[in-house]
């Protein structure tokens, strides 16, 4: 079977991809092992689709750490605003968040997909549901269909796979053999914003499934401020994701659960409760510490003390003693994959010319908050123009 553009995998970056290949004039097909697409975006939007975050260029690159540099031309390209533009041309108007994320006002990623998938088959794009890709044989792709194997020979190929997350989503990363039996480096998968395992004792069974608010998270000479939730199985939200990369290199986590209130203020604010009063009471009246913070304290640090001043340094900076990070595939993303020098600056694979790759396939990561999501579309446009490029198309 023969194609001009092929793309694997219908998430954000592969859709994305497509649509700029077929504004070039290719015909093009994508390739979905899963019976419908974008599963994950659709997950991701379930309780809001957080689309990009609203804020100055360079404090937007830097939240992509040492990938800042090769990602700048690329969200250069399409960032925050071109994000924005994009939502609103499929008919889904955006709002900003008092925090700067932006979601549609719809909320959900449901309506804004429909809207894109329907764009796209009216320019020609043909999506095949539950074609896994096996591999190479020769110089074409083979897949696994409902009809059997099937073969393509595309002038230029896209891929766009995601990482080795959420694995019933389509996110397995059972792709980095293929590619690694083909020359491409590949570095090992980590969990990216991830939660932590934590062993708690009977003591914080009422606060299961509580949210901890108003506090501020530090490891490896890092700061988060965000709300974390308690679960049975540990720990985890937006404040502990930009965490990640010192969290599973080993660092120690400390919460500040007064971030507002300096140590001075606490100690002195406790000092004035009367004689008597049990430590939790103390907590309760002097720093108006809700039950799950109170909780927490005891569960980490019993007994506690009731000296003022030792009583709010504990409270400023509680050692919280985990297991390391949850499984990899509990993760909303992952670190790992392609290696950059793997790839040219039009993101082509050096081992395979007219292969290129988009997304969470790269090694990058970057903390939730619109950013991945941005970064995944950036890289998406950025490989299907190259591709087209490539196929000898002019991009418009």
């Amino acid at each position: 079977m023969s194609a001009e553009a092929l793309v694997i995998g219908s998430g954000p970056a592969g859709l994305m991809a497509a649509e700029a290949m077929a504004e070039a004039g290719l015909s093009v097909i994508v390739s979905e092992a899963k019976p419908s697409p974008a599963r994950k975006f659709l997950m991701a939007g379930k309780s809001g689709l957080n689309l990009t975050k609203a804020e100055a260029p360079e404090a937007f690159l830097a939240a992509y750490e040492e990938a800042e540099g090769w990602l700048r031309p690329m969200l250069a390209e399409f960032g925050p605003e071109a994000a924005m533009r994009w939502a609103e041309g499929l008919g889904q108007p955006v709002f900003t968040g008092p925090t700067g994320r932006v979601f549609p006002v719809a909320m959900k990623a449901s309506p804004l997909l429909r809207a894109w998938l329907a764009r796209l088959e009216a320019r020609g794009v043909t999506l095949r549901r539950r074609w896994r890709w096996t591999g190479w044989e020769g110089e074409a792709l083979s897949f696994e269909t409902p009809e059997g194997e099937a073969r393509l020979n595309p002038s230029v190929t896209v891929l766009a796979l995601g990482g080795a997350s959420w694995a019933r989503l389509g996110s397995d990363g059972a792709w980095a053999p293929l590619l690694a039996a083909m020359g491409v480096d590949v570095t090992p998968f980590r969990p990216a914003n991830m939660g932590l395992s934590v062993e708690w004792s009977a003591h914080m069974a009422p606060f299961l499934g509580a949210a901890l608010k108003a506090v501020a998270l530090h490891a490896g000479g890092r700061t988060s401020r965000g709300e974390v939730a308690i679960s049975a199985r540990g720990i985890e939200g937006g404040g502990l994701y930009a965490l990640s990369r010192p969290l599973r290199e080993g660092a120690a986590l400390t919460l500040d659960l007064l971030p507002d209130l300096t140590e001075a203020e606490a100690a002195r604010r406790l000092s004035r409760v009367k004689p008597g009063a049990s430590v939790s009471e103390a907590l309760r009246r002097a720093l108006a510490l809700p039950p799950v913070k109170r909780a927490l304290l005891a569960e980490c640090a019993r007994p506690l003390p009731r000296e003022p001043s030792a009583l709010a340094r504990l409270a400023k900076a509680l050692p919280l003693p985990h297991r390391g990070p949850r499984p990899m595939d509990e993760a909303i993303s992952t670190a790992g994959g392609i290696a950059l020098a793997a790839l040219d600056e039009d993101l082509m694979l050096r081992a395979l010319p007219g292969v290129f790759a988009a997304g969470e396939m790269l090694d990058w990561e970057a903390p939730t908050g619109g950013y991945l999501l941005t970064a995944c579309l950036a890289t998406g446009l950025r490989a299907g123009r190259a591709a087209a490029r490539f196929a000898g198309a002019i991009i418009p």
